[in-house]
């Protein structure tokens, strides 16, 4: 669970979402080789920062946002980020 806040406690400090959601989907994954508990994660996002910006550069906001994480500790990242229109 140690993965989930930090993931959690970077969207809010940077996106001040309207909405989060994160779901840890790991267990999915124990067929995998290097299976972890805390490893595949489903972000839901909405927030008013993401207006205006197309699908692909929200997603991208994210991935900058997590960058330390996804080059350390997160394996898979499915991402929905929606605006708050």
């Amino acid at each position: 669970m140690i993965i989930e806040k930090q993931i959690e406690s970077i969207l809010i400090r940077t996106f001040e979402p309207k909405e989060l959601l994160i779901k840890n989907q790991s267990h999915l994954h124990k067929a995998h080789k290097e299976y972890n508990k805390e490893s595949h994660f489903a972000v839901h996002i909405t927030s008013k920062i993401f207006n205006e910006k197309s699908r692909l550069e929200r997603h991208q906001m994210v991935y900058q946002a997590l960058e330390d994480l996804m080059k350390s500790k997160i394996h898979a990242l499915q991402i929905k980020a929606t605006t708050t229109n």
